[in-house]
């Protein structure tokens, strides 16, 4: 059997390793391995792992169908995806210090733009922590600014920033 490297979808057996990954990276945003393990079931297509070339995981991308402008409470269940939503939400990107740098998230990020579009999603939306609004708009993310939004990111931070883009933009 080979090491297989690069992207690939999540599997549930991945999520201690996951939940270790997001510990490390998003300490100041903890979220309970269910929120993980639901959406992982709500939207396997949109849940993928970074495996390293040691076979190691070194990030993941979780993500699911989503209403835009509207960004789910940190660490809680969404219980399902509403019909009739448009745009897919990348609920959390995290890479270890091992894994940037190789142009792997922009990789991750171009593969699910395709796959929203070619299911129909007309948009992308995110929250961006830890800085990352530079790297988020080198991925064609725009901020949006609407104060009602800007409320409901309190239970990330006062830094948060909610950001969207056309799946094709």
């Amino acid at each position: 059997m080979t090491n297989e490297t690069g992207w690939r979808r999540m599997a549930p057996a991945d999520l201690p390793a996951v939940m270790a990954i997001a510990a490390v990276v998003h300490p100041d945003y903890p979220e309970d391995e269910a929120v993980f393990a639901e959406r992982l079931h709500l939207a396997p297509e949109g849940c993928h792992v970074l495996v390293g070339d040691n076979g190691a995981l070194q990030g993941y991308l979780v993500s699911h169908p989503w209403p835009a402008g509207a960004v789910p409470v940190l660490n809680s269940r969404l219980g399902d995806v509403p019909g009739g939503v448009t745009n897919w939400y990348l609920h959390d990107l995290a890479l270890l210090p091992a894994g940037r740098g190789s142009g792997a998230a922009g990789a991750i990020v171009a593969t699910i733009a395709r796959q929203a579009a070619a299911a129909g999603y007309v948009s992308l939306a995110l929250v961006a922590v830890n800085d990352s609004t530079g790297f988020w708009r080198r991925q064609g993310f725009r901020e949006v600014h609407d104060p009602a939004l800007d409320r409901k990111l309190a239970s990330y931070d006062d830094a948060a920033r909610y950001m969207r883009r056309d799946v094709n933009g």
